[in-house]
Parts: C-alpha cells; sequence; structure tokens
C-alpha cells in the first residue's frame, strides 16, 4: 500500500467573479455540499472556504487522482447542484452559477498545512478588511482635504 502525502490548495471563481455567494449562509451551505460530494467521490478535503466569488479547498491527494480530475469533479458537481437548488433564484433571478474554467492550485509543504488551513478558515474576516486601493483612495481623500 502506497504512502502519500501530497496536499494540494486549490482555489477557483465565479464566471465573470459575480459574487453569487453572496450571504454567510449561502457560503455555508455550498461550502458544506462540496465537503460532503468529494467524501462520496472519495476526494479527501482538509478544509474549504472562501468568499463571495470564489473557493479554497484543501485536498490531500491520493494515488488514484488527478488534479485536473478533483477540479472537475468539485466544481462542475457544485455548480450544477445550486443551479438546481434553487437557492440563488432571488438574488439572481435571470443568472446561472458558473465557476470559471480554469483554477489555481498549488502544493502544500505538510509544515504548512496549519498556516493554510487558517487562512482559508478566515477567508471571511480577510475579505471584510480594507485592501490596498481602499486605503489609498481612503489616503487620498483625507490628503485633498
Amino acid at each position: 500500500m502506497p504512502y502519500i502525502r501530497v496536499y494540494l490548495h486549490f482555489v477557483w471563481t465565479t464566471k465573470n467573479r459575480i459574487p453569487f455567494l453572496c450571504t454567510d449562509t449561502l457560503r455555508k451551505v455550498m461550502w458544506t455540499h462540496i465537503e460532503e460530494n468529494a467524501m462520496v467521490k472519495e476526494i479527501h478535503t482538509l478544509n474549504i472556504g472562501g468568499y463571495n466569488d470564489h473557493c479554497h479547498c484543501l485536498v490531500s491527494l491520493t494515488k488514484d487522482q488527478t488534479i485536473s480530475k478533483i477540479a472537475q469533479l468539485l466544481k462542475g458537481e457544485s455548480s450544477f447542484w445550486i443551479n438546481k437548488s434553487g437557492l440563488l433564484v432571488e438574488d439572481f433571478p435571470k443568472k446561472k452559477f458558473e465557476w470559471q474554467n480554469d483554477y489555481f492550485v498549488e502544493s502544500v509543504s505538510p509544515n504548512l498545512l496549519f498556516s493554510i488551513q487558517n487562512y482559508i478558515l478566515s477567508q471571511e474576516h480577510h475579505h471584510t478588511l480594507p485592501g490596498f486601493h481602499d486605503e489609498y483612495d481612503r489616503f487620498l481623500d483625507e490628503f485633498d482635504s
């Protein structure tokens, strides 16, 4: 029996960065669904999280899995499921939920697992902090007054 210790951090966004996952409740439902679907597909997820327009997923790779297959199974099934569920009708009545075609994935050292897990779990807080452009604009406003 092979012993494999390969961890991958996936990130993918909604098509055109539309903020479909605009509520805490909706995000939690989506992350839970992705996690449950991953278990059915024998994809071992360590953490799933994200924000309005993107998803982070930390996966432990097994011997029979490929990066592209994992991404296909998690993204494809979750977009099909959320469209079928009707959860988005109220906020986006005329739009179909889609993940972008591409994704980002990087390998994670076992020594950094804790840091990556915290990063994924803190996405809600991370995205409430002002970004560089917000800070810069605020600085310019204060400077001009």
